[in-house]
């Protein structure tokens, strides 16, 4: 019986080394852009007055509730989307968060929680103003101030 023969090993050719693609970053959104350059300005503010800009940034029918919500629309389908917008956003609340770390804590309001949770309900709170009707968003930014102990409450 004879044995098969083995085939020569084919020798091939060393290929040329594959350029890489060029990797281009997204560009940020319109909300990415608003949101990032909304936490660079309160992060020099005091608490109250971070709080009042985030409540007019958030206004009722104002363009960054318009371009979040359109962001977020196209980042249902597009997770690098999401991500970005997510990471804009918690650098709102990363500003904030270092705004109260800086406060002494009896002067923090009557929430007695971590600053990062703090900062995470008074950011929703404002976030929440832009679904209010225009005539109780002062009220509402009253009592995130009340909130925050930046407010005497009324009786």
């Amino acid at each position: 019986m004879e044995r098969p023969r083995k085939r020569p090993a084919r020798r091939t050719r060393p290929r040329a080394p594959r350029r890489p693609k060029p990797v281009t970053a997204p560009r940020p959104t319109p909300a990415e852009r608003r949101l990032l350059s909304l936490a660079r300005e309160i992060a020099r503010l005091p608490l109250a007055a971070a709080l009042e800009t985030l409540a007019a940034a958030w206004a009722p029918g104002g363009p960054l509730l318009h371009d979040v919500a359109e962001a977020w629309i196209r980042g249902r389908s597009n997770k690098t989307a999401a991500l970005a917008l997510a990471w804009a956003r918690e650098q709102v609340r990363l500003s904030l968060q270092e705004i109260i770390e800086a406060m002494p804590r009896n002067k923090r309001g009557r929430i007695e929680a971590m600053p990062d949770t703090l900062a995470w309900v008074l950011l929703a709170g404002c976030e929440a103003i832009a679904h209010e009707p225009p005539s109780a968003v002062a009220d509402r930014v009253r009592a995130l101030l009340e909130l925050s102990g930046h407010a005497a409450p009324t009786d």
